[in-house]
């Protein structure tokens, strides 16, 4: 889960500054005193030795963030750290705290990008759609981010959650979305990460405040630059990324993926691998005859084929976005119901099934040693230091005496992925788990241990308790996310998974109406 920041007025305190407090001197009387005083002793009072800056990531002192915060519970674990609820001790305040194990910050690039994530977070503060920063503290270990802890959870969500609404109720969220672009780029700043896992309600009330989290990707605007890097999530991310020459604009693309899933309930450009993805976006074809699309207005149509234009110099802006009549409060938008299977969808589609991928990480097991002798001597030789772990460096190196060309970004991407359990390294398993071939699962044998390693008491069925001992065993889920799983996979409703639907969980693809 990601988290915001609330109102207060630290939250522009600037974390670098070094808070310097004058001590001001003594006045001395210079008169003779007279005769006969007693004259005190004049020892030289000592000097306070400042505070130890250490080769920190912040440029301050350490400071341990529990002597301002009292943590609580754990709200959610991402690739880069773990977040927390918090109370601040001089008021009572609720807060989350994202607790960034220094481990991962191992290159100049990662901490600079923390430096830069930091400064973006201060200088979009105080925005209304936008989370609010309260302050960055480190210790020996992790950097800790402290902001509005938003209580309402993800936008999709909520929405899934109501069990109906409108284009009208899409018209209101989608402009609060291209309003934080709007106000990013006003303010000379490129999201490069807009996705809907990013925006989260500020509380669960029905008039909550939808706000952007995660400036992680974020970079200040330089006008006339062009980036190369290729960051952001497969299906939202922007023609011209692929084609590593772009600006701003990418991020109106983006918003534009997330209204075509509003009124839909799956993305435009859909394939069964991220090169697939990749190739939907760079041909650019815009499904719009599908079901909903004939009952959806003409208005919001033009307005996503402007927002979803392949050519960025004629993609519309922002702030013609914001101007566009479907969009407008009391705009053409209708007031009418969307059918109720684009929330089916918009569900299926939301849902990451870990099941799925602890499977692979079965499946990885338990191949025989002819099958991974290649990427055994592989992980081999990219383990230089023989740890049986590969650091985000070895990996860089490794891939780079193989004559791969994927820059900094890619090659962290690379790590995220396959660093299944996020300590920040990759393990014999998880380099398995994540080169191996998807043809392996095309073998009924792979597929079936696989099953069995779920099916403890082979009763032919995969029963919650065997899932849930099973997810813990390997740190993945909890109640919540073990509900999902079982009620995306079980087709038939009988409460447990059958080998059936434990195949066709593991075989589908990422196509309108499917699972994956």
């Amino acid at each position: 889960m990601g988290m915001c920041s609330s109102k207060s007025n630290s939250g522009g305190a600037n974390p670098y500054a070094h808070t310097t407090r004058s001590v001001e001197p003594k006045i001395v009387d210079t008169k003779s005193p007279p005769k006969g005083a007693q004259l005190p002793s004049r020892r030289q009072a000592p000097t306070p030795s400042p505070k130890k800056v250490h080769n920190t990531i912040l440029g301050k002192p350490y400071e341990d963030v529990k002597e301002f915060y009292t943590m609580g519970k754990e709200l959610g674990k991402g690739q880069f750290g773990v977040t927390y609820l918090c109370i601040e001790n001089s008021s009572g305040q609720k807060y989350a705290c994202k607790s960034i194990s220094k481990k991962k910050l191992v290159t100049k690039s990662d901490k600079d990008d923390m430096r830069k994530e930091i400064q973006i977070m201060q200088h979009l503060s105080g925005q209304a759609n936008i989370v609010e920063f309260k302050g960055a503290y480190e210790d020996k270990q992790s950097v800790h981010l402290v902001m509005e802890v938003c209580e309402g959870g993800e936008l999709f969500d909520r929405i899934i959650e109501k069990g109906h609404y409108s284009e009208r109720a899409a018209a209101s969220v989608c402009r609060s979305i291209v309003n934080v672009v709007h106000v990013c780029h006003f303010m000379g700043v490129m999201h490069r990460d807009l996705k809907p896992e990013n925006f989260l309600l500020s509380d669960k009330s029905q008039n909550a405040l939808l706000k952007a989290t995660d400036f992680g990707l974020s970079l200040f605007i330089q006008e006339g630059k062009t980036h190369r890097d290729i960051v952001g999530s497969a299906y939202y991310v922007a023609p011209e990324v692929l084609k590593k020459k772009y600006g701003k604009e990418i991020d109106i693309w983006s918003a534009g993926v997330i209204l075509y899933i509003l009124l839909s309930g799956v993305p435009p450009f859909w394939a069964e691998t991220e090169k697939g993805i990749f190739d939907a976006i760079l041909e650019g074809r815009i499904d719009f005859e599908s079901d909903p699309w004939p009952s959806i207005s003409k208005s919001a149509k033009d307005l996503i084929r402007r927002m979803l234009t392949q050519d960025p110099t004629k993609r519309i802006t922002a702030a013609q976005v914001l101007e566009h009549p479907w969009i407008r409060v009391d705009g053409d938008a209708s007031d009418k119901p969307i059918d109720s299977a684009v929330l089916s969808r918009m569900k299926q589609f939301k849902v990451m099934n870990k099941l799925k991928k602890l499977a692979l990480k079965v499946i990885a097991e338990n191949l025989s040693a002819e099958e991974i002798q290649g990427l055994k001597s592989m992980f081999k030789n990219i383990d230089t230091d023989n740890s049986g772990t590969i650091t985000y460096e070895e990996l860089k190196t490794g891939l780079a005496r193989l004559g791969s060309k994927l820059t900094e970004a890619e090659v962290k991407q690379l790590m995220e992925a396959a660093d299944v359990d996020g300590n920040g390294s990759i393990d014999y398993i998880e380099f398995i788990t994540a080169t191996m071939h998807r043809h392996k699962l095309e073998r009924e044998d792979h597929v079936y241990k696989a099953f069995q390693h779920f099916d403890t008491d082979n009763s032919g069925f995969i029963t919650r308790d065997e899932l849930e001992i099973a997810m813990k065993n390997y740190n993945m889920g909890d109640e919540a996310t073990i509900k999902e799983i079982i009620a995306e996979v079980d087709t038939d409703n009988d409460g447990k998974i059958n080998y059936e639907e434990f195949c066709t969980m593991m075989r589908s693809g990422t196509q309108p109406g499917k699972l994956f």
